[in-house]
């Protein structure tokens, strides 16, 4: 029975998995509204008629999560509770027939370049003259930037390329229109986003272009941070570091993930690079940009991972000190490569290699943040909680990276806005700090 009256234009988005859907639903909630939808992100208010859930597919845990999700939605409208429920995004594309049997209470399964269908299904017109239109559900200091869609590279763990394509870049000019609109309404800071941030421009301009459009990128007025995220080792364009360098709003911030370091994982990951060159490049990029922050990101317990394996990467992290790092473990993907070889590690032996290598992790984050006591840094807030502003510095990404923490009963700042913050005291993943004039 319902429990109140429904709103029969209005459109509850659910989000789930990486900023690329966060992306992917800004664009659909634009689309929406343009068609005069009320539309709402995550909405606790229980009176959307109807529902659309954007899903992740990516390793075991976010397919739990959406599916999860997908069924605390189905039981909702068969409680009458809701009138629509829609599901899109990159489950749905993986795994649409399977869901369609098992979960019948979804109206209608989406793919992840099914926007324009899943707009006719409610009614709704894709509106081309909405290029860069889309509405935000970060805070408005900061927005995602997807600069392609879909990989072309064989990574053997990966099911990226079965739910979104082949590589597509989207052509500059639309990025900088993108990118004006957001400044026009107050985004200061923006994230580069795509599966591989270097392999753009390859498909429309036969070149990799990543450096160029960051120029123009750049160039564009009120746009004081662009941040660079998933940045593939093999091939990295160097001259990318060079506009890095020359550009005041570029943030000395590279994420790139590494996934492992043994020769024998690498070539079996077919990541298309060595042990030797990893280290090498991390090398050159740091001496090309000395104040660099880098991230990586890591797998434990892929197939074939010995305990020899797994401490020559210990050893790696140890030695590299890389700023951020984060540790996924294998998770064994249908119709992926790696999927042929047997999952041989168990999955106690991989959470304790997770935990392991950020034990160490953890150790060299407070090293180097106790390093930067005494120091002063631009800092862009974020958001209040508790007794604490909370913002970060050009070295550290949102949800992911260290936090710089103001105490607000002593001082005050505006969020979405800059202050010069001297570093007052360091723990493992967070600093405090006091504004400066």
């Amino acid at each position: 029975m319902k429990t109140k009256t429904l709103k029969k234009n209005k459109v509850n988005v659910i989000t789930l998995g990486c900023s690329k859907n966060i992306y992917d639903s800004e664009v659909l909630m634009g689309q929406l509204k343009a068609n005069k939808f009320e539309v709402t992100h995550e909405s606790t208010d229980d009176d959307a008629s109807i529902v659309i859930i954007n899903t992740c597919g990516f390793i075991d845990n976010a397919k739990q999560e959406s599916i999860d999700t997908i069924l605390e939605f189905a039981h909702a409208k068969q409680a009458g509770k809701i009138e629509k429920l829609i599901v899109t995004g990159c489950l749905s594309e993986r795994y649409k027939p399977e869901l369609e049997k098992e979960i019948t209470q979804v109206d209608e399964f989406f793919g992840t370049r099914d926007l324009p269908r899943l707009l006719k299904s409610l009614g709704a017109d894709y509106k081309h003259e909405l290029v860069g239109e889309r509405m935000l559900t970060t805070p408005q200091h900061y927005a995602y930037l997807k600069i392609s869609e879909g990989c072309d590279r064989p990574c053997s763990f990966c099911a990226i390329p079965l739910m979104r394509g082949n590589h597509i870049s989207i052509p500059e000019e639309e990025l900088v229109t993108q990118a004006k609109l957001l400044a026009a309404k107050g985004t200061k800071e923006i994230i580069l986003i795509a599966q591989d941030l270097t392999f753009y421009g390859l498909d429309i301009y036969g070149k990799r272009s990543l450096a160029d459009l960051l120029k123009r990128l750049s160039d564009v007025n009120g746009i004081d941070w662009i941040r660079l995220h998933y940045a593939y080792p093999s091939g990295f364009p160097m001259d990318v570091l060079d506009v890095m360098k020359e550009r005041e709003n570029i943030c000395n911030y590279l994420d790139m993930p590494l996934q492992h370091i043994s020769d024998k994982m690498l070539k079996s990951m077919r990541r298309g690079i060595t042990r030797e060159k990893s280290i090498e490049l991390v090398k050159r990029i740091r001496e090309t940009v000395p104040e660099i922050a880098l991230r990586t990101t890591l797998i434990a317990g892929y197939p074939g991972e010995t305990e020899e394996d797994y401490l020559e990467m210990k050893e790696w992290v140890e030695q590299s000190r890389f700023d951020r790092l984060g540790i996924f473990t294998y998770s064994h993907e249908e119709n992926t490569h790696a999927f042929q070889l047997t999952d041989d590690v168990p999955d106690e032996v991989k959470k304790e290699r997770a935990a392991g290598i950020m034990d160490v992790q953890q150790i060299i984050s407070r090293e180097l943040n106790e390093k930067k006591v005494g120091n002063t840094y631009r800092v862009l807030f974020d958001r209040k909680e508790g007794n604490f502003f909370v913002g970060r510095s050009e070295f550290d990404s949102p949800e992911v990276d260290n936090e710089i923490l103001v105490d607000a009963k002593e001082q005050y700042v505006r969020i979405g806005d800059f202050a010069n913050i001297r570093i007052t005291a360091a723990q493992e993943f967070d600093l405090f700090g006091e504004v400066v004039n």
